[in-house]
C-alpha cells in the first residue's frame, strides 16, 4: 500500500483543434498540456479530467491509446507516464426540485463507459461539446445513470454561492434533490474545509475531496488529497472512497478558507465585505449581497453534534501564492527538486535555503504548513497572503 497525490477536478480549456470546451478556461489548458504538467511539473499520481464527455476530448484520448502514448489500466483509468487519469464529467443540474443550479462530477472506469455516458448525456443537453452543461433530467435520474455505468457521483464545490448544492440548489438538505445512498463523496470547494463543516449532520457519512477546479495549468493541484491505495486506478479510488481493505483518503491539502473568494459575505455591487447582517452596504448603499460560504455553513450546522474522525485538513498555500516567489526562482526550485509535490512534501527547509534566499525559504516552509498570515476573501475576490 502506498500514498498517492490526486487532483480530481481539472478542466479542458480547448481541444487540439482549438475548439472551446470550458469557455472560461485558458486556451493552453489542453489535454496534452495537462498530462505533461501533471506528470513532470506538478508530480501528481492521479488526476481527474472532468470534461471527457466532450466528443473531441474523447477522440483525443482514444488516439493517445492507439498511439501507445496512453494505456487503459486493468483497474480502470488510463496511464500516462507516472500519472493515471480518471475520465470524468462536470454537469449542471437544475431540475424541478432545485432552487438553483447544482454542479456535480461523474467519473467512469473506461473510455467505453465514458462514451456511453456522453451519448446518453447528448440527448439531455444542448451542446455536448461544452463543459458544465445544464442537463435536462432529474437529479436522481442522473445518479441512476452514473450508477448503471459503474461510475462515481460527487457533488462539486458544494458551498460556493453560485451553482452548487448548498450555495443555491437546496434549502437545507441534499435529499431534496438527490438519493443520499448514491453519492460517493463530497467536494468541499476553495472557501471551506473539514473543520468548518463538521457539524453538518448529513455530510458526516461521506468522504471529503479537495480538488483544484483548475481553469489554467498553473492552478492544477492548488488543492489535492493524499490517498492510500495499491495503485492509482479507478477501482482503487472507489475502494478508498469506501474505506475498503485499508484504502482511504489520508490527508486533504487545501487553501485556508480565508483565501477563498467566497469566504465572507460581500456586497454584490462593490465587493465590500460584510461581517454582520446589513440592510444596505455601508460602503455604497447596495442592497444585494453574495452570501459567504462561512455564513451558509453556519446556517446548515447544528450546535451540538459529535465530531467524526477524519483525515487531517492541511491549510497549504500554493507556491504561486507566495510573495516574492517569481517565475525564475520557481523554475530554479523545480530544476533542483523535480516537481511541486517534491518541493511541498520532500524538500527540507535546509535544502530550500541552499537554492533560494533564507527569507523566501522560510515563507515556503510556512506556506506548506499553513502558517502564513492571511487577509480573507469574499464577493468573488481571493484573500491575500501577507509577506511576513
Amino acid at each position: 500500500m502506498q500514498d498517492f497525490y490526486a487532483d480530481l477536478h481539472i478542466h479542458i480549456g480547448r481541444t487540439a483543434s482549438g475548439r472551446a470546451v470550458k469557455i472560461t478556461g485558458s486556451r493552453t489548458l489542453t489535454l496534452s498540456n495537462i498530462l505533461e504538467v501533471a506528470t513532470s511539473r506538478k508530480g501528481l499520481d492521479l488526476i481527474g479530467i472532468i470534461d471527457c464527455h466532450s466528443p473531441e476530448v474523447l477522440m483525443e484520448l482514444e488516439e493517445l491509446v492507439q498511439l501507445n502514448e496512453m494505456a487503459e489500466l486493468p483497474g480502470g483509468g488510463l496511464r500516462y507516464g507516472q500519472t493515471a487519469l480518471i475520465p470524468g464529467s462536470e454537469i449542471e443540474l437544475y431540475d424541478q426540485y432545485c432552487h438553483g443550479p447544482i454542479h456535480v462530477l461523474a467519473y467512469f472506469s473506461s473510455l467505453e463507459k465514458m462514451r456511453l455516458f456522453s451519448e446518453w448525456m447528448g440527448a439531455h443537453v444542448k451542446n455536448i461539446h461544452l463543459s458544465s452543461q445544464r442537463i435536462y433530467a432529474e437529479g436522481k435520474e442522473l445518479q441512476a445513470k452514473v450508477r448503471e455505468l459503474g461510475g462515481l457521483f460527487v457533488p462539486a464545490h458544494v458551498f460556493t454561492p453560485f451553482k452548487s448544492l448548498y450555495g443555491k440548489g437546496v434549502e437545507s438538505s441534499l435529499q431534496e434533490v438527490f438519493d443520499a445512498d448514491k453519492i460517493d463523496a463530497v467536494e468541499l470547494g476553495l472557501s471551506s474545509d473539514t473543520y468548518m463543516v463538521e457539524r453538518i449532520e448529513e455530510l458526516q457519512h461521506y468522504p471529503f475531496l479537495t480538488n483544484s477546479d483548475a481553469h489554467s495549468l498553473g492552478k492544477i493541484a492548488r488543492e489535492y488529497q493524499k490517498i492510500r491505495m495499491e495503485e492509482p486506478s479507478f477501482d482503487e479510488l472507489k475502494k478508498a472512497l469506501n474505506e475498503q481493505d485499508g484504502r482511504k483518503v489520508v490527508a486533504n491539502y487545501g487553501l485556508n478558507p480565508l483565501l477563498g473568494k467566497y469566504y465572507q459575505t460581500a456586497c454584490a455591487k462593490c465587493g465590500w465585505q460584510i461581517t454582520n447582517e446589513e440592510a444596505a452596504c455601508p460602503h455604497c448603499g447596495g442592497k444585494t449581497f453574495i452570501k459567504g460560504v462561512s455564513t451558509r455553513i453556519q446556517e446548515l450546522s447544528q450546535k451540538e453534534l459529535p465530531s467524526v474522525a477524519r483525515p487531517p485538513y492541511i491549510h497549504q498555500v500554493p507556491l504561486d501564492f507566495i510573495p516574492g516567489l517569481g517565475p525564475k526562482t520557481f523554475e530554479k526550485l523545480l530544476s533542483t527538486f523535480g516537481t511541486e509535490m517534491a518541493i511541498l512534501h520532500e524538500a527540507t527547509k535546509e535544502q530550500l535555503v541552499e537554492v533560494v534566499p533564507e527569507k523566501l525559504a522560510e515563507l515556503i516552509d510556512k506556506a506548506r504548513k499553513g502558517e502564513l498570515s492571511i487577509t480573507h476573501g469574499g464577493g468573488g475576490k481571493y484573500g491575500k497572503v501577507e509577506g511576513e
